[in-house]
């Protein structure tokens, strides 16, 4: 990272903030005004000179003032940023709403607090398939051979299969069945559970292993169709930002991104793996639809284990002051909420 005096540092963290906050071009006399240094309009510009040869700033066609462009605001977020605390009542909308309760329900309302409190896309990566550890399964016979299948995982979520059979079951056969499964797979995976099975079938009585291979197939299934990669809540905000909204192929593309998923999954996962707050400014993310815009994530975990990321989407022009707590905020609430499903 290119170094700067100490000059060139409060001038730079005054364009990027004055920008982010008026979304005009800043000029050499605003600066003065704003930077509290005692330096005239000249040597202002000669400053800014140096900072556009440096890439810092921009000088946009138009207008005599200057923008940030991505690695100007990477050296203002990594250097000069003062992160704030996150304001009051944002904690307190947060901390009332992540409560311990269906993981499905608690990240859909991550997503959607994320997008309400900056008023950009809000994403929260749910957990994978190969993560999500079952606690108990039940049985409950609904005819001679239809059984409703009951799944709970250990993060509380519940989902339910209906069985088809070729034999009646009684009901202490589903009992024993049941118990079985519990005491000896409560606590894994499913891709856990499956390779048990298959090693143990040999030893059950065989009229007991189409039930038991029926659950494991049912149970991965059933999982499989409840989980989104990621839930992402308004991305219509983003219709709404000047900067994006100027470019509607840029849009269009973006649009294309959210509804695909899968190459932002890529960052998301990455995030997913690293700790603490992660800032993705312009091309740094390496996907062009979001070259325009900045991505700002945290990880999150149930009971120790990492297991997504939360994070925002929203114009390179964002008021990083603010958003970043949001985002800290909202990964470490709903690690708790996650984690205490009693």
């Amino acid at each position: 990272m290119t170094s700067l005096d100490h000059r060139s540092q409060i001038l730079l963290k005054t364009l990027v903030e004055h920008y982010i906050a008026e979304g005009q071009p800043v000029g050499s006399r605003a600066l003065s005004r704003y930077s509290g240094l005692q330096l005239s309009p000249a040597t202002v510009r000669n400053v800014m000179a140096d900072l556009e040869e440096l890439g810092f700033i921009a000088s946009p066609h138009t207008s005599a003032g200057r923008i940030p462009t991505a690695r100007g605001y990477r050296f203002f977020v990594d250097t000069l940023l003062r992160v704030q605390s996150i304001e009051t009542q944002h904690f307190q909308e947060l901390q009332d709403q992540l409560q311990p309760g269906q993981p499905q329900r608690v990240i859909s309302a991550a997503s959607q607090l994320l997008s309400g409190l900056t008023h950009f896309a809000g994403i929260v990566v749910t957990p994978r398939q190969e993560s999500i550890k079952i606690r108990q399964i039940e049985f409950v016979s609904l005819s001679d051979t239809r059984i409703l299948l009951i799944l709970v995982t250990t993060s509380g979520d519940v989902q339910n299969r209906i069985l088809n059979t070729k034999r009646a079951y009684s009901p202490s056969e589903l009992v024993t069945a049941a118990n079985y499964l519990n005491q000896n797979f409560s606590g894994l995976a499913f891709p856990e559970i499956r390779l048990r099975i298959q090693q143990e079938l040999l030893q059950l009585r065989t009229d007991m292993g189409e039930l038991m291979t029926a659950t494991v197939e049912a149970g991965s299934e059933a999982l499989e169709e409840s989980q989104q990669p990621c839930v992402i809540s308004g991305e219509t905000n983003l219709l709404d930002a000047e900067d994006l909204s100027s470019n509607m192929s840029r849009l269009r593309d973006l649009f294309k991104l959210f509804e695909q998923k899968t190459s932002l999954m890529q960052i998301l996962d990455i995030s997913s793996r690293a700790e603490g707050v992660q800032i993705f400014i312009g091309h740094e993310s390496g996907l062009s639809p979001l070259d325009e815009c900045s991505v700002i994530t945290a990880p999150y975990e149930v009971d120790g284990q990492l297991m997504g990321s939360v994070g925002v989407i929203g114009p390179t022009r964002m008021d990083y002051h603010r958003v970043i707590p949001i985002v800290d905020v909202t990964a470490r609430l709903l690690t708790s909420a996650l984690s205490n499903q009693g």
